[in-house]
C-alpha cells in the first residue's frame, strides 16, 4: 500500500500555470528565461502559504529542464525535473536557514560554488527562511552573492525581509508575493474536493478560506482535518464545530435581536460560545468583520470589490444594513477593535463578552450627539416660538474651526440662558411654559452637554494644521 501523502504536498503546484494569485511574479520569471536576462540572486517575500518556496523550486526546474515547453514551463518528465521534485538533485541544494544559520555553514557554500555541475546546467542554492541567518553568516555571503560563478544562482525565501541586512537586499531581485484571494482559494479547495470524490457546501469552503487568511497551505491543511471529520458532505455547521467558530447565521441573529430589542440574545450567544469551547476573541474578530461588511454594503452597495462573498450572502447583508446607520457602524467598529485587546486582560472573559454584546445590541437605540442637538433646537423653537432660533455654533458648517471645548461651553451657556428665559417674571405677558415641558427640556439639554463633553474627552479633535 503506497504511503499517504498530505493534501498540501500532493496538490503542490509543479508548473508556473498552477501557481495561484502571483501572475506578475510568474510573468517576470518567464520573461527572464525567455530573454536570457537572469539575475544571480532572487528573493521571494510574503506571508506563509503564498508560494515562496514553491516558486523557487519551479524556477529552478525551469532553469535546468532538459525539455522546456514553448511557454517556458518545466516538463516535469526529464531526469532533472524528477530529481528536483523528489529532492534528490545534486545540482539544486535546498537549505533550511533556521538550522544552517552560522558562519561555518555559509563557508561550506562558498567553498562549493566553484565546482561545475555534471550536466553543465546551473547550480542553484535555495535558502528557505533566509532571515534566520546570523549577521556573521550574511557578511560571509556578501562577496559570493555579489559576484558568483556564471552557473550559480541563489534563490531566497523569507516571511520577514525586514530582518535581512540592506547589503543583502540590494544584491537580490525582490518579489513581494500577495496573499491569495478568497475566490482562488475556494476554487482550489473545490478542485481538491472533486478529486477526492467528496462534496462540500460553498459556505463551508468560504469559512475555511476565511480562516486561512490568504494562505493556501493553511486552507489545504484545514481541509484535510475536516475531511477526516466528515464522512459525507462537508457542511458549514460541521466546519464551525471543527474549527471552533460561529456561523454567519448566528451573527445575523444578533442583528435581528438588536433591532427587536432582545437583550437576552447576548447571554444566549455567550453561553453557546463558552459551552462549546469556542474562542471568544476569535468570535469578536468575526463580529468585527461582520460589521465591516455591513458598512461596506452601506457605502458601496452589493457591487463593491472588497466584499469576497457569494451573491446570497451579499443579499442578506443588504437587508441587514437597513438596521444600521453609517455612524453607528463606525462607532461599533471602534468599540470592538478596542475590546479585542482589552478582553484578554479582563478577570472574567465571560462577563466581559456579555457586556460587549449588550453594548452591541443597545447601539440601535443610542441617539447620536449631533442629532440630539438638532432635536433640541427644534424643541426650543416649539417651546419659545417668539424668540429667534439659530443653530448652535458647533453645528454650523461655516464655523467648523471652533474647538470642541467651545462647543461644550456653548451648550452650557444655552442651558443657563434658557433657565433665565423660562423663569417667570411678574411683568411678563407671554404664556408660561408648562413645568412638565420645561423639566423635559432641561433634562435633554443637560444630557446633551454631558454626552458631548464625554465624547470630546474620549476622542479629542485634532485640527489638520496641528502636528
Amino acid at each position: 500500500m503506497p504511503e499517504y501523502q498530505v493534501i498540501a504536498r500532493k496538490y503542490r503546484p509543479q508548473t508556473f500555470a498552477e501557481v495561484l494569485g502571483q501572475s506578475i511574479v510568474v510573468a517576470i520569471l518567464r520573461n527572464a528565461i525567455k530573454n536570457n536576462r537572469l539575475a544571480h540572486a532572487y528573493l521571494f517575500c510574503g506571508s506563509r502559504g503564498t508560494g515562496k518556496t514553491t516558486l523557487a523550486r519551479i524556477f529552478a526546474k525551469a532553469l535546468n529542464c532538459q525539455a522546456l515547453s514553448p511557454d517556458f514551463e518545466p516538463c516535469n518528465m526529464c531526469s532533472s525535473c524528477k530529481e528536483i521534485t523528489s529532492g534528490s538533485s545534486l545540482e539544486i541544494l535546498e537549505i533550511d536557514g533556521a538550522s544552517n544559520r552560522g558562519i561555518d555553514d555559509i563557508r561550506q557554500i562558498n567553498g562549493t560554488v566553484g565546482y561545475t555541475t555534471a550536466s553543465g546546467k546551473y547550480k542553484i542554492y535555495i535558502i528557505d527562511e533566509v532571515h534566520m541567518l546570523t549577521k556573521e553568516a550574511f557578511n560571509a555571503l556578501l562577496k559570493t552573492l555579489e559576484e558568483p560563478p556564471p552557473k550559480v544562482k541563489f534563490l531566497f525565501a523569507t516571511t520577514e525581509p525586514h530582518k535581512m541586512p540592506p547589503t543583502i537586499l540590494s544584491r537580490c531581485q525582490r518579489f513581494n508575493l500577495n496573499r491569495i484571494p478568497h475566490d482562488l482559494v475556494i476554487q482550489k479547495l473545490q478542485r481538491i474536493i472533486r478529486e477526492q470524490g467528496r462534496s462540500a457546501e460553498e459556505e463551508a469552503l468560504r469559512m475555511i478560506a476565511d480562516q486561512a487568511e490568504g494562505g493556501l497551505r493553511d486552507a489545504e491543511s484545514l481541509l484535510e482535518q475536516i475531511l477526516a471529520f466528515h464522512e459525507e458532505e462537508i457542511t458549514a455547521s460541521g466546519v464551525a464545530s471543527v474549527l471552533g467558530i460561529m456561523t454567519r447565521d448566528t451573527l445575523f441573529e444578533l442583528d435581528h435581536a438588536g433591532k427587536e430589542g432582545n437583550l437576552s440574545k447576548a447571554f444566549e450567544i455567550s453561553h453557546q460560545i463558552f459551552s462549546e469551547g469556542k474562542d471568544p476573541v476569535y468570535f469578536l474578530e468575526s463580529l468585527t468583520e461582520h460589521v465591516r461588511n455591513i458598512l461596506l454594503v452601506k457605502l458601496g452597495g452589493k457591487e463593491i470589490s472588497a466584499l469576497s462573498l457569494p451573491r446570497t450572502e451579499i443579499e442578506n447583508y443588504q437587508k441587514i444594513s437597513k438596521y444600521y446607520r453609517q455612524e453607528q457602524c463606525l462607532d461599533i467598529l471602534d468599540y470592538l477593535i478596542d475590546m479585542q485587546t482589552q478582553i484578554r486582560t479582563m478577570p472574567s472573559t465571560r462577563i466581559a463578552l456579555e457586556v460587549i454584546l449588550l453594548h452591541f445590541l443597545r447601539s440601535h437605540y443610542r441617539v447620536p450627539v449631533d442629532i440630539m442637538i438638532r432635536r433640541l433646537c427644534d424643541l426650543e423653537a416649539k417651546l419659545d416660538p417668539t424668540s429667534a432660533v439659530s443653530k448652535p455654533p458647533f453645528l454650523d458648517s461655516t464655523k467648523s474651526e471652533q474647538s470642541p471645548q467651545h462647543s461644550v461651553s456653548t451648550v452650557k451657556v444655552a442651558i443657563q440662558q434658557e433657565k433665565k428665559l423660562s423663569s417667570p417674571t411678574p411683568a411678563s405677558d407671554e404664556p408660561a411654559i408648562s413645568k412638565k415641558k420645561q423639566s423635559q427640556y432641561d433634562t435633554l439639554l443637560q444630557f446633551a452637554a454631558v454626552e458631548l463633553e464625554g465624547t470630546i474627552q474620549k476622542k479629542p479633535l485634532i485640527h489638520p494644521n496641528k502636528e
